[in-house]
């Protein structure tokens, strides 16, 4: 969700903002600008795509040897050029902005009254003439920085640059993700590493509340209190090759497809160290001791997959599970349990809800956190006490595909860790676990090579408006990540229920225009399953179902069956997600919609 991206050095650093900022597409945006420092501030701000905003700076022969870029996810104000990024406080510093400030419209007050003009209605320009107001006292980019973050309350990632000192950019960072690439007599600001990868994999990771100097020959970082910190430098591991296409047309089918890849690269920890509680770190072991407990909090599809967790961790450890929403458990009174086990899932390991909500847990006392994410050195697993790292690889698409299959891998690995440490997993079922993950991958390949089919279905699909997903057990969660997915890439609107509450209500909107999904292997629930799929028959409506080899199901007027690779018990959420992945995949293409950066939404949502 927005993006940023600064360089300062000894040769032109527009087309490095360009690419940078083109590399920032997949995180949501709805306008892009650039502003740079060649002797006086020069800005190219455009609504739409970087491309356009490329073509307009190219027109205007901007170059310099310092400058910020922005591409906007709209919030406060429309989407206009005047409330684009960068914004500028009296031709004297530009500055970009990620996240919200909530005490805006006093500081804009204040400032009205200092007699500062606002010409937008965004609430980063309050920032950008805050910081003005102190660099005309203090003479100093930093310190100006330093004392008008201290105003601002919400969460916010910085990059300023200023006329009276082209030597440096001050960035800074408070509840957004922020880091500097460090380059040779160069260096780089960004929202996310892949806007800086093409020039350099040495990257500091700012903390919360820090304002980093950042200069040619090197960076300087202040924390809160103004103190001189030192940030570890870090080599980033993500590769350009992850972030290009190849020969696939979209990144999200590039994705779907790496998924084999994925979870045998998540496995190999698992299958490294078996069942133990230090897979989750040095500290596992003491603070996975007497477990009673566990409470999930995520958002979106990773909530999706802590809803099969709980079906996994209360089946295989006898411990009850609780899976919240995160922004719906950080603003109610909890009942603080000192042993539960808090875990969070997050692609990013930044995702605003999720961090916020970690962070009232551990003010609640909770202090057994695990964190399970794909972003190493991201916020949330900083602060969780254990972190376990998905091996998903940079994921490009908005809509989560690998992403979410190797959160369910970790997950499923998290339920047979406290299931051995309870005494519950003995000789012969954890070889028989080992043994299902070893095949895993192979499992979700076989999957794969049903696109073709699912492909001609999604035919039927992109002239309708609504759908309906059933699944029962640990397969409703599948349902609803098939209608998010749906929703997400191709617009029609759908909706997921557990099947046995298809007669309570969503049975009145069944007709011959609504389409439904049914996930239906072969498990102890797929007779009710059955059952529900003759209601909706009863009433015209046309059926999809993904059932397994070993489900009896056959083809009928109205009922068309994908039969995915044979049934593989606990681990079937991992297989079946892929069908209703590739589904809302090419019913999207056949719609003719943005696949990999669809309308309103973000990758990564680092605001409220």
């Amino acid at each position: 969700m927005c993006g940023i991206v600064g360089a300062i050095a000894g040769r032109d650093v527009v087309p490095v903002l360009v690419d940078g900022l083109k590399r920032l597409e997949y995180r949501g945006y709805d306008s892009a600008g650039v502003a740079v420092l060649d002797g006086v501030l020069k800005r190219v701000r455009r609504t739409g795509r970087v491309s356009e905003m490329e073509a307009a700076a190219a027109a205007e022969g901007l170059h310099a040897h310092i400058g910020i870029g922005h591409t906007r996810w709209a919030t406060h104000g429309g989407v206009t050029e005047a409330n684009a990024h960068p914004h500028i406080s009296d031709g004297e510093l530009a500055l970009v902005h990620n996240g919200i400030i909530e005490n805006h419209d006093e500081q804009r007050e204040r400032l009205k009254g200092l007699g500062y003009v606002f010409t937008s209605q965004t609430d980063t320009e309050v920032v950008a003439h805050l910081v003005r107001h102190y660099l005309h006292e203090t003479k100093d980019l930093q310190i100006a920085t330093q004392r008008a973050v201290r105003e601002l309350k919400g969460a916010y990632a910085l990059a300023i640059i200023a006329k009276s000192d082209p030597t440096r950019l001050v960035a800074a960072r408070m509840g957004c993700p922020l880091l500097i690439g460090v380059g040779d007599d160069e260096a780089f600001v960004a929202s996310d590493v892949s806007a800086v990868v093409a020039h350099t994999r040495r990257v500091i990771y700012l903390d919360e509340g820090d304002v980093a100097d950042v200069r040619r020959d090197g960076v300087t970082v202040f924390n809160a209190e103004g103190a001189v910190v030192a940030r570890p430098e870090q080599l980033s591991n993500v590769s350009l090759a992850s972030l290009e296409l190849g020969p696939y047309r979209h990144f999200m089918q590039k994705e779907i497809h790496e998924q084999p890849r994925a979870i045998a690269d998540t496995l190999e920890p698992i299958l490294d160290t078996g069942f133990s509680p230090e897979l989750f770190g040095p500290r596992g072991a003491e603070l996975m001791a007497g477990v009673t407990g566990v409470q999930i909090l995520a958002c979106g599809t990773s909530y999706y997959a802590g809803l099969v967790a709980r079906y996994w961790i209360e089946a295989l450890s006898g411990i009850p599970c609780a899976v919240d929403i995160a922004s719906e458990y950080r603003y109610r009174p909890i009942v603080a349990n000192p042993g539960n086990l808090v875990v969070t899932i997050s692609q990013s390991g930044e995702t605003l809800d999720t961090f916020e909500a970690l962070k009232y847990a551990i003010a609640e006392g909770h202090h057994r956190t695990l964190s399970i994410c794909n972003v190493p050195e991201s916020a949330i697993p900083r602060l969780s006490a254990m972190q376990f790292l998905t091996r998903a690889g940079a994921e490009i698409g908005v809509a989560s595909t690998k992403a979410f299959s190797t959160q369910l891998v970790a997950l499923f690995a998290l339920a047979l860790v406290i299931a051995k440490a309870r005494g519950r997993l003995d000789a012969q079922a954890e070889a028989e676990h080992v043994d299902a993950l070893r095949h895993l991958p192979g499992s979700v390949q076989h999957a794969l090579n049903l696109e073709p089919q699912i492909a001609a279905w999604s035919e039927r699909f992109a002239a309708k408006e609504h759908a309906l997903f059933l699944g029962r057990g640990l397969h409703f969660p599948i349902a609803l990540e098939g209608a998010l997915k749906l929703k997400e890439i191709t617009y029609i609107h759908a909706e997921a229920y557990a099947a046995g509450e298809l007669k309570h209500g969503p049975l009145a909107l069944v007709d011959s225009d609504m389409p439904v999904v049914v996930i239906a292997p072969n498990d102890t629930l797929l007779e009710k399953v059955k059952s529900n799929i003759h209601e909706v028959r009863a009433r015209g409506g046309e059926m999809f179902v993904f059932a397994d080899a070993d489900s009896h199901f056959g083809e009928e007027d109205g009922v068309h069956v994908i039969r995915t690779p044979r049934h593989v018990g606990l681990l079937s959420p991992v297989v079946h997600v892929i069908p209703v992945q590739m589904l809302a995949y090419h019913t999207a293409l056949a719609r003719g919609t943005d696949v990999d950066k669809p309308r309103n939404l973000a990758k990564s949502v680092t605001v409220e």
